[in-house]
């Protein structure tokens, strides 16, 4: 089982002291070899995860302990990881489905030339932004970039996120990033819809033609 507590009275030239657990109770005795990580040494008042093993001498001690800001960090590093891993496996769930439903007769094929056209666009951006960034140049902006995606560009620009590794930390962008995919699958949905069929004949079809 593990506690969280906080260490007492740490005498850091000999490398032991004691930890406080949270909400009360008997304090257990720490040593600094029982800590899992050696890359710094502990501070009076710093909070700890621990367990416990109760000695001969009925007394307690602290053991396969860590510091409980790391913790916290690896938990936001596995969330983080998990939230990675869940945009990946939906953007290519969503990429084999459109090529699918546009084998099977089920879609127009110029939608899915659009999605690939703008992811192709959406690419080139980031990597033209990121280059830019390193070298001091005049940058794409964040908007145009969101309308790459919002027009159906936004698995290509997920894939330089994850590639290039740009954008990809920026919490606000991609808050609206994902705003702009949420967007754009719910106008790919009315697109199926009757009224959006007779969108896509009566205007999409014609002004394609003449283009």
């Amino acid at each position: 089982m593990n506690y969280q507590g906080k260490i007492v009275n740490w005498n850091d030239d000999k490398g032991y002291g004691f930890v406080q657990p949270n909400g009360g109770g008997e304090r257990a005795f720490v040593h600094i070899k029982a800590f899992t990580a050696r890359d710094r040494r502990p501070t009076d008042g710093e909070l700890i995860v621990y367990e416990l093993v109760k000695e001969k001498n009925n007394r307690f001690r602290a053991f396969n302990i860590t510091f409980a800001r790391a913790n916290v960090n690896a938990n936001r590093t596995n969330k983080k990881s998990q939230q990675s891993a869940f945009a990946t496996y939906f953007t290519t769930v969503f990429s084999l489905t459109l090529l699918a439903v546009i084998l099977l007769g089920k879609l127009a094929p110029f939608i899915g030339g659009i999605y690939l056209c703008m992811s192709v666009v959406a690419f080139i951006a980031y990597a033209r932004d990121k280059s830019a960034a390193q070298a001091g140049r005049w940058r794409i902006q964040e908007s145009t970039l969101h309308l790459f995606a919002l027009i159906g560009g936004w698995p290509g620009a997920f894939i330089a996120q994850k590639i290039l590794r740009h954008k990809s930390s920026k919490r606000e962008f991609k808050i609206t990033y994902w705003f702009t995919v949420i967007l754009n699958l719910t106008a790919l949905v009315y697109l199926q819809s009757d009224i959006g069929i007779h969108f896509v004949n009566k205007v999409l079809m014609p002004l394609i033609a003449a283009i």
